[in-house]
Order: structure tokens, then sequence, then C-alpha cells
């Protein structure tokens, strides 16, 4: 769990981010569940952003990925969602969040 502090660093990182994943009409499906998560995997800091047609909310599709992914989420405005996981790559940079 991230604490208010941390969420807040993040949240700072992310507005300068420009969507990693973009879902479509085709909404949540298992393949961009698996695009997120690659990018998480190289980017540990991922914003997400929805067309307007997709009918799910970016909320819910946010609470959706953290569960399928145990990531955490960062920040939910509008279409767009914001998730962050620390990665298991070497080689990168890694976001300090303390």
């Amino acid at each position: 769990m991230l604490t208010t502090k941390q969420r807040s660093k993040l949240k700072s990182l992310a507005n300068t981010l420009k969507p990693a994943v973009i879902i479509g009409k085709g909404e949540l499906t298992e393949s961009v569940i698996g695009e997120i998560d690659r990018a998480l995997y190289h980017n540990e800091l991922v914003k997400v952003s929805s067309l307007k047609s997709c009918e799910s909310s970016a909320k819910s599709m946010c609470i959706e990925v953290c569960e399928a992914l145990n990531c955490q989420p960062v920040l939910v405005v509008g279409n767009r969602f914001v998730v962050y996981k620390r990665s298991d790559k070497e080689g990168i940079e890694h976001i300090d969040i303390d």
C-alpha cells in the first residue's frame, strides 16, 4: 500500500508521462492487461488512457488492472489512470518512492 507521500511523488512524476496503453472500444481484455504488465515491467509507472467510446469507467478498469497485476493505483482522472509496480528488471533506474 502506498502512503500519501509516496502517491504524491508518483503523481508528480506521472504528470509528464504520455499514455503507454490506450484502451479502445474493445474494453479491457487480457491482451490489454498484458500490455500494461509489459509496460510496468519496463517503466514501473504507467499511464493508461481510454477512448470516449469505451463503456467502462477508468476507475473500474483501474481496480480490475490492479487486482490482475498486483500493482498499486496512483491516480484516476477522467478517462485516464496511472498505476505503479516495482519492477524486477535489472539495468533500469528504479523510482525511489521513499
